[in-house]
C-alpha cells in the first residue's frame, strides 16, 4: 500500500504557495495599470515600432484633418476619443489576463481527471484485460475531478465578463451601446444562470459515476470468491455513464470554452477537446505509473502495460492532430467571416503558441512514439509526456487567451503561478487518493489475466 510521503506533501505544499504568491502578485499589479499607464505603455510601443499598424487609422486621422480651425478640432477629438477607447480596451485585456491564466490552468488539471474517469469507464465497458493493475492509478487521478470542476466553476462565477464577454447584460439589452445582436441571439442557452445550472448537473453526473464505480471496485476486492456482482455493477454503470459522458462533454466544451468567444462556433469541437483531455489524461496515468514502480509500489506492471500506456499516448495524439486539422482545413477554406476569424486572431497574435502546439501535440510523439521499442523506456515515455502536457497546456491557452488578452498576451508570473498553484492541488490530492487503499484492484475477474499480460 502506498503511503503519501512528507516529501510529496512538502512538494505540493511549496508549488501551492509558490504559485498562489506569482499569481496574487500578477493580479494586483495588472490591476493597478490605469488608462494613463496605457496610454504611455502604447505611445513608448508605437515609438519602437510595435504594435504600429494598429496605430495607422489614428495617424490617417491626424493626416487628412481639416485645415480649418473647426475641422481640426473635430478631427483631434475624434482622434482622442478613438485613443481613449483603444486605450480602455488594451486596459480591460491586461486586466483579464490573470483570470485567464487561472482560468486555463483549472481547466487544464480539471481536463486531465475528466479524461481519466472516461479511459477507466471505457476499460470496464470493454472488460479490457490488460488494464486492472492500473485502476487505482486511474481512481487516484479521478478524485481530483470534484473539486477540480468546482473550482473552474468557481472561477467562471468569480471572473464573470474578465473571461465570458456575454456575462455582461448590456451585450443583450438593446438600449445599450455594448448591444450585440449575436449574443442576444444566443442568451436562452448563453445566460448566467444556464451555465451554472448546466455546470452542477455535469459536475453531479461526472461524480456520482465517479463514487459508485470507486465503491464497487473497493467492494468486489472484499466479495467471496466467484462473487461477481460488483464487477457487474460496474460494467453497467460504466455503459450508462459513457453515454452520459459524451453528451456533458460536448456540452461542457461549447459553456467552459468555446463560448468565450460567443460569435464562433464548430460543430468539432466537443470532440475536439475529448482528443486533448484523452491523451493528457492517458500521459498523467503513465508518468504516475511509472513513478510508482520505480518506487517498487506496482511491481506486477510490466514493460507491457508501459508500452499500451504510451501507445494510447501515440494514438490519442493522432486523433487530435485529425479533428485538429478537420477543423482547421474546413473553416479556413470556406473563409466565412464569423468563423474563419477564430484562426485569422490566432495566426495573426499568436503565431508561435498556435503553430508550435502542432510540433509539440503531433509531430513530437509521432516521430518518438512511433517505434514500439521506445514505447517501453520508462524515462523515453516520461520526457514525451512531459512535451506533451506542455503543448497541451499551450492548447488551451490558445482557445482562451485570444478572446480574453487579445495581443497582449505572454507566458509569465499568472500563466507560471496558476499552473505551480494547480500542479500542487493535483499532486497532493492525487497521490492522497492513491494512497487510501492498496495498489492492486485484487478482486477483479481480469486481474490474473492483468498480472500476466505481455505484448
Amino acid at each position: 500500500m502506498y503511503t503519501l510521503s512528507n516529501r510529496l506533501k512538502i512538494v505540493s505544499l511549496i508549488l501551492i504557495i509558490l504559485g498562489a504568491v506569482l499569481w496574487g502578485t500578477s493580479y494586483y499589479s495588472s490591476h493597478h495599470v490605469t488608462k494613463d499607464d496605457v496610454k504611455a505603455m502604447l505611445a513608448d510601443e508605437a515609438s519602437h515600432g510595435s504594435h504600429g499598424d494598429a496605430h495607422a487609422p489614428e495617424a490617417a486621422h491626424d493626416t487628412h484633418a481639416s485645415e480649418d480651425s473647426h475641422g481640426q478640432t473635430d478631427s483631434h477629438s475624434a482622434t482622442a476619443d478613438h485613443g481613449d477607447e483603444h486605450a480602455e480596451h488594451v486596459m480591460h485585456q491586461i486586466h483579464n489576463r490573470p483570470y485567464s491564466a487561472l482560468y486555463v490552468a483549472a481547466f487544464f488539471f480539471m481536463m486531465v481527471a475528466l479524461g481519466a474517469l472516461a479511459f477507466y469507464a471505457i476499460q470496464f465497458a470493454a472488460q479490457a484485460g490488460w488494464s486492472p493493475l492500473l485502476f487505482r492509478v486511474m481512481e487516484g487521478i479521478t478524485y481530483y475531478l470534484l473539486p477540480g470542476a468546482l473550482i473552474v466553476l468557481a472561477i467562471a462565477m468569480f471572473a464573470g465578463d474578465h473571461i465570458f464577454v456575454w456575462m455582461n447584460d448590456e451585450m443583450v439589452n438593446p438600449e445599450s451601446d455594448k448591444y450585440d445582436k449575436l449574443v442576444a441571439g444566443k442568451s436562452g442557452w448563453l445566460n448566467t444562470t444556464g451555465f451554472f445550472i448546466r455546470g452542477l448537473i455535469f459536475i453531479g453526473g461526472w461524480s456520482l459515476y465517479r463514487f459508485f464505480a470507486r465503491k464497487f471496485s473497493l467492494a468486489q476486492d472484499q466479495a467471496p470468491e466467484g462473487d461477481k456482482r460488483n464487477f457487474k455493477k460496474s460494467f453497467r454503470i460504466a455503459a450508462a455513464f459513457l453515454v452520459f459522458f459524451i453528451y456533458t462533454e460536448s456540452m461542457m466544451s461549447w459553456d467552459w470554452i468555446m463560448s468565450v468567444d460567443p460569435h464562433w462556433f464548430s460543430t468539432l469541437f466537443g470532440w475536439y477537446v475529448f482528443a486533448g483531455m484523452m491523451v493528457c489524461a492517458v500521459t498523467v496515468m503513465a508518468m504516475i505509473t511509472i513513478y510508482l514502480k520505480s518506487k517498487g509500489l506496482l511491481p506486477q506492471v510490466n514493460d507491457s502495460h508501459i508500452h499500451d500506456l504510451a501507445k494510447f499516448m501515440f494514438g490519442f495524439s493522432i486523433f487530435w492532430t485529425y479533428l485538429w486539422f478537420s477543423q482547421f482545413m474546413l473553416i479556413w477554406y470556406s473563409n466565412i467571416p464569423e468563423e474563419v476569424t477564430y484562426y485569422v486572431t490566432r495566426i495573426n497574435d499568436y503565431n508561435l503558441p498556435f503553430f508550435g502546439m502542432i510540433a509539440m501535440n503531433f509531430l513530437f510523439p509521432l516521430l518518438l512514439l512511433m517505434n514500439s521499442d521506445y514505447k517501453r523506456i520508462p524515462w523515453f515515455v516520461i520526457m514525451t509526456g512531459v512535451v506533451i502536457l506542455a503543448g497541451h497546456y499551450i492548447d488551451v491557452f490558445n482557445m482562451i487567451m485570444p478572446a480574453t488578452v487579445g495581443d497582449r498576451w505572454f507566458i509569465g508570473m499568472p500563466e507560471i503561478g496558476a499552473i505551480l498553484l494547480f500542479a500542487g492541488l493535483f499532486l497532493f490530492i492525487v497521490f492522497y487518493a492513491i494512497s487510501k487503499q492498496p495498489l492492486i484492484a485484487k478482486g477483479n475477474p481480469f486481474i490474473k489475466e492483468s498480472e500476466h499480460f505481455h505484448y
